[in-house]
């Protein structure tokens, strides 16, 4: 046979195996049907198994084999991806060297941190509770400077020991750096707004009373959606309770500095529109709230008088109305016929029996609080942020519906506001003290996974951390000379500051702070230009979480991410109802 004769028996083979793929029948002899010889038995034999390899039982086995090989190379993976084997550092191996002490310390401080890593578990259940922390003007490098003055360059603050954290992008609607009240709606609302407005979104221009009277315009807020759902609601501040941010909690003004009628005009009054005090007192959200604690009296009651012990906010303005909103509160919740008392001093909230009362009003100053630092910590003095979070969340746990509760250090950014770093500084440890408080408590209840903690800032300030000063040197103290004038100069310092630029004027040059105790609580740092008072920052802040659905801030963030998460937390607002929500949710563990 010749070779173009084999090679045209083949290629026929080929195409009629191709059309008979339907024939199973052993029998067919294809070479004679192409012209072949009929007793060649070897070759009809090698026919028939390629006939059988071509079959469609062979394809459908080879085919079902596949699939069931890939399918458990799936699981294989899926198992070993989930099971948790590779995350526990007790079962991996890792060299152990011999290093000099001062390499050692950091590798295995390396690998303790490793572990932690390695071994954080990811909490989907649903949460029960949220207690959000916010310290107001607590920007990154308030956070340092704080960390070092209170635990030295190696300590940690609480928060900072939480598993997950992120970043959030401060800027308002209008502005790249914002206030306080567009930040709060922010957070609280999930939605960005202009500056020194609050509860209405960018429709609203700053003073606009007509504009913030149209409801459409509403920012309605997490602690409102959390009161829909039945949820027990509060809120904890150092500041005033109508200052800029718990008012973006409950109101919807267009001006911050309507915090009662002595900011508004006559014509504003008129139009119809409330100033946060009565808004607080008077409208559905604030009514509804169950713990309110602060200061703000003068916001409150009219002509109210300030002492030593407790002076009136004089940049602030207060009320002559001839209001007593604090009586009305009483005299709302009486009606009503529901547990309720107002506290007005450490005695009277030591005293409160937070399980069996249910609405709490606490006022605590004619302004903002003390500082914790100058509080007076007897029987008529005021609390701190701890004693009052802690009372909080006794009156909030008596629900088996859960709860929300916010807690503002707000003195921070006061201190800042004045350039006064170490009454800053010490503000933050203070919150530091509130956080360790709350974890505490939720430990001895159990409920730590079932709460969703989260600690972060409105927004920063303009404090830096300057020079190369040495390692375990007072964060108060001076970083070194200036090469330039020779003049020594301090490792905090402001970019603003209130009476911060400060030049010696037979020198005419900057003034020598080592001529200062700069670790006085009264010591104003130095600052690059002089202003009314030291102005925001517009850096990204920290957000840092612990326990259920804590995983959900993982990068940079826009700040009104996180009314959001805490409403998808929560299955409060806009996943209440959520189709999507629910069958998430059915699939995670609660």
């Amino acid at each position: 046979m010749s070779s173009t004769g084999t090679d045209s028996t083949k290629l026929g083979d080929v195409g009629l195996i191709e059309v008979q793929l339907d024939s199973l029948d052993s029998s067919h002899n294809f070479a004679v049907q192409n012209g072949g010889t009929p007793g060649m038995k070897s070759q009809s034999d090698g026919q028939q198994q390629k006939n059988v390899f071509k079959s469609k039982v062979f394809i459908i086995a080879v085919t079902f084999s596949s699939v069931l090989i890939v399918a458990m190379c799936i699981g294989f993976l899926v198992h070993y991806e989930f099971a948790g084997d590779v995350s526990d550092m007790e079962t991996v191996a890792f060299w152990h060297v011999t290093l000099p002490q001062e390499q050692q310390v950091w590798y295995d401080r390396g690998i303790d941190e490793l572990k932690l890593a390695l071994n954080r578990e990811l909490n989907r259940r649903r949460a029960k509770n949220v207690v959000l922390f916010v310290g107001d003007g607590m920007g990154p490098n308030t956070v340092t400077a704080a960390r070092i003055y209170g635990f030295k360059e190696e300590g940690l603050l609480s928060w900072e020991r939480f598993p997950h954290m992120g970043l959030l992008k401060t800027y308002c609607a209008d502005k790249q750096v914002p206030d306080s009240f567009s930040t709060a709606t922010a957070l609280f609302g999930g939605v960005k707004v202009n500056y020194e407005t609050g509860g209405v979104d960018a429709n609203v221009p700053l003073g606009n009373c007509s504009a913030s009277l149209n409801e459409a315009n509403h920012v309605q807020t997490i602690l409102n959606w959390a009161q829909v759902d039945g949820m027990r609601t509060g809120f904890v501040t150092t500041t005033r309770v109508t200052h800029a941010t718990p008012a973006a909690l409950y109101a919807h003004v267009p001006d911050r500095r309507w915090e009662c009628e002595a900011g508004m005009t006559a014509e504003q009054q008129q139009q119809g529109c409330l100033d946060i005090a009565r808004q607080l007192v008077e409208q559905s959200t604030g009514r509804q709230i169950n713990v309110i604690m602060g200061g703000g009296r003068q916001m409150l009651v009219s002509n109210v008088s300030g002492t030593d012990a407790d002076p009136l906010d004089t940049w602030a303005g207060h009320s002559a109305d001839g209001r007593n909103l604090i009586r009305d509160w009483a005299q709302y919740k009486a009606n009503q016929g529901v547990s309720h008392a107002v506290v007005q001093n450490n005695a009277e909230l030591r005293n409160l029996d937070g399980q069996n009362t249910d609405y709490v009003l606490g006022i605590f100053a004619n302004g903002h609080l003390k500082y914790d630092h100058e509080r007076d910590q007897g029987d008529e003095g005021m609390p701190s942020l701890s004693n009052m979070t802690l009372k909080a969340l006794e009156v909030l746990g008596n629900s088996d519906k859960g709860y929300l509760l916010v807690v503002e250090a707000g003195m921070i950014d006061q201190a800042h506001h004045r350039g006064n770093a170490r009454k800053a500084l010490s503000e933050v440890l203070a919150l530091n003290e509130a956080v360790q408080a709350v974890q505490a408590h939720l430990k001895a209840k159990d409920q730590l996974d079932e709460t969703l903690l989260i600690v972060t800032a409105d927004h920063s300030h303009s404090l830096t951390i300057n020079g190369h000063p040495e390692r375990g040197a007072d964060i108060l103290g001076m970083a070194g000379n200036s090469k330039t004038e020779g003049t020594p100069y301090t490792t905090l310092t402001y970019g603003t500051s209130y009476k911060g630029f400060q030049v010696d004027p037979e020198k005419n040059q900057r003034q020598n702070p080592a001529l200062s105790d700069t670790t006085d609580w009264e010591y104003t740092q130095q600052a690059a230009i002089n202003t009314n008072e030291n102005l925001h920052g517009g850096s990204d802040v920290t957000i840092h979480a612990r326990g259920a659905m804590s995983y959900l801030f993982h990068g940079v963030h826009e700040q009104s991410y996180v009314a959001h998460v805490i409403s998808y937390a929560l299955r409060i607002g806009r996943f209440r109802d959520s189709t999507i929500a629910e069958s998430l949710a059915e699939l995670m563990p609660l």
